[in-house]
């Protein structure tokens, strides 16, 4: 499992309400999720995430209610990884359910700025920040983690006789 794409920095504790705020939770719609996705946190996200770009955070992403909606507008925004010091356990669950990678590396969250191109490889547990030249150690992913991601979901992989 393989990324690359331009860093899109937050802080600590950026709960499930700003991921995506509880007005919107009316609608299954993956696009229309990916929307109004961090809307409450910054205006700009929609309009200048791109396709693969990261999220890199600080302690406890994800915390608040353990809405799926959360993983499912960050990954249908167009987001491909998100790097944090920590997740909520809830959210990391539901990320891997969805089909989200996801992964927790301290080091890499601290050092990796805003619109550094980052590159991660899960399946061997490193993140080079292109932009620094710096490199960071992480524990891969499980296989069965990996094939569930691979195949966008737990229900994916259930339904397609992977796992």
């Amino acid at each position: 499992m393989k990324y690359n794409g331009n860093a899109i920095k937050y802080g600590d504790n950026v709960d499930t309400d700003v991921i995506i705020p509880a007005r919107y939770l009316n609608t299954s719609d993956h696009k229309e999720l990916a929307g109004h996705c961090m809307e409450d946190l910054d205006k700009t996200f929609v309009s200048r995430v791109k396709q693969g770009d990261m999220i890199v955070a600080g302690l406890n992403f994800g915390c608040g209610s353990s809405r799926e909606h959360a993983p499912i507008a960050i990954k249908a925004s167009g987001v491909s990884l998100v790097i944090a010091k920590s997740f909520a356990r809830i959210f990391y669950r539901n990320a891997i359910n969805i089909g989200l990678a996801i992964v927790e590396c301290p080091a890499a969250a601290e050092d990796i700025s805003e619109g550094d191109t980052v590159e991660a490889d899960l399946d061997n547990g490193i993140i080079r920040d292109i932009t620094t030249g710096k490199e960071y150690k992480t524990a891969p992913f499980p296989e069965f983690v990996q094939k569930i991601i691979e195949n966008g979901g737990l229900m994916q992989s259930v339904t397609n006789g992977v796992i």
